[in-house]
This record gives C-alpha cells, structure tokens and sequence, in this order.
C-alpha cells in the first residue's frame, strides 16, 4: 500500500471579505508523515476542508497516486454529538464505516476489520460503552479507529494528539510508526511542536500563508516559530520552497 503525493499550488480561499488562505503552495511527499502548524485562526483546519474538497478555493490541488485512486481516512478536531443518545461504540464504528443501517449491528463484511481497528487504539473492551460516557482521550481513539476502516492510503489528522492521555499518545505514536512503515501518507495538523519535531519528517508553518516549510529540525526554530505565531502581513513571502513546489512553479 502506498498513498499519494500532494501539490497545492497558489491555494486563494476567502470567506466573504476575509482571507483565510493567501497564495499557498507546498507539497507532501509520497508515504511520508507530514505536519501542517500555526496559530489558530491561521487556516489550518479550512486547508484540509480544501483538500477534502469540501471548501471552494482558487489555485490547484493535486493528488498523485501511484496507481487506482485509494481511500481517504479523516480524522475531524472535534466530534459533536448529542452525548445523551444511546449510541455504543459498535454503533457509531457500524455507521461511519457501512452502509448497512446502525440498528442492524456490523456486517460481516466489515467486522473483521472493526475488531482490528478497535484493537489497535486499545478500544476492544469498551465496545459496549456508549460514545457519551466515554472520555475524551477515548473518544479521540474511536475516532481513530474509524478512520482506518476501511484500510487508507491517504491519512488526514486535524490535531489527533489534543484529547490523547499518555496511554492514548503512546498509541498514536506505535500507529504513526506503522502507517509510515506501509507508505501510507499522513498528512496532520499538529501544534505540539515537541511531537512534530520528534515524529515528523516534513513541517510547513502556515498563518494563512506559508511561512517556512522543511524538515522540523531545520525550519523549527525560535526565530521562526515566533515569527509564525505572531502577526504576520497577508502578502508575506515563504522563507524556504518545497523543492518540488519550486521547480514546477519554474
């Protein structure tokens, strides 16, 4: 399994009189683990409702894939939902992952995958649980587990790791490692920058324009960071180009 590369070039998006995004361009490598960071406000989450297709933008994104187009998985910030409602674990995997009615349990079909999903994020004995009473770390986790079902090529992480307890982080990390070993593409917004540092293999800083973009350990630098998380004007230039962003743009 191997997912795609991504190219965003020159990405405009506005909402009414505001500009959320100004001139991105970057690009993610192929099966690679990839961090978008920045401020809140900075156009972090309304970038990957761009690449998911579900805000209107001018500019070009782009997937490769290496052969049939794959499976997305989406990880959201937040999960909102009606905590009274007697929805189980099992229920709530049964309707994101099938098209079979919740009411009517897993399918066969999906099951096996269920279970190994629900194994991995450590979710297999609070199945019966119901979604309300669970914490937030366990929650994020069933969020997870969703993802993976079916089997992506293409991970997209919208900060997975800010409702995680330590159990919880020491299994993202064990995943992360996994997804990175079978060439999947991770592409996630993070601003625990301590952790994109430690597990990352490329960084693109955004305050609705691009800022920096590199390796973590040579673009996330004191100057830098504060220079992303500060106020920053609209037509502000990047300090580094993907390579690959810079020789198309050529």
């Amino acid at each position: 399994m191997t997912g795609p590369s991504i190219a965003l070039q020159d990405v405009n998006l506005r909402l009414g009189r505001s500009v959320i995004l100004h001139d991105v361009s970057f690009s993610v490598t192929a099966g690679t683990v990839h961090v978008l960071a920045g401020p809140n406000g900075g156009g972090k989450s309304s970038l990957i409702k761009t690449l998911l297709g579900q805000m209107p933008h001018s500019g070009s994104v782009k997937l490769e894939w290496p052969g049939q187009p794959g499976v997305i998985g989406y990880v959201p910030q937040a999960l909102e939902f009606d905590r009274s409602l007697p929805l189980t674990v099992d229920d709530f995997m049964a309707a994101m992952t099938q098209r079979r009615p919740a009411f009517l349990g897993l399918s066969k079909r999906h099951r096996d995958a269920i279970d190994q999903a629900l194994s991995q994020v450590g979710m297999q004995g609070k199945r019966s649980r119901r979604m309300g009473a669970l914490s937030g770390g366990e929650r994020q986790r069933v969020m997870l587990a969703q993802a993976l079902v079916p089997a992506p090529s293409l991970l997209v992480l919208d900060e997975p790791m800010s409702a995680l307890d330590e159990a919880g982080a020491q299994i993202f990390e064990r995943l992360l490692a996994n997804w990175r070993s079978v060439g999947i593409t991770v592409f996630w917004v993070e601003h625990d920058l301590a952790a994109v540092t430690r597990l990352a293999d490329h960084v693109t800083g955004l305050n609705r324009s691009v800022l920096f973009d590199g390796p973590p350990k040579r673009v996330l630098t004191a100057d830098r960071l504060l220079e992303l998380f500060s106020t920053r004007p609209l037509n502000a230039k990047p300090r580094e180009e993907h390579p690959a962003v810079a020789a198309e743009a050529a």
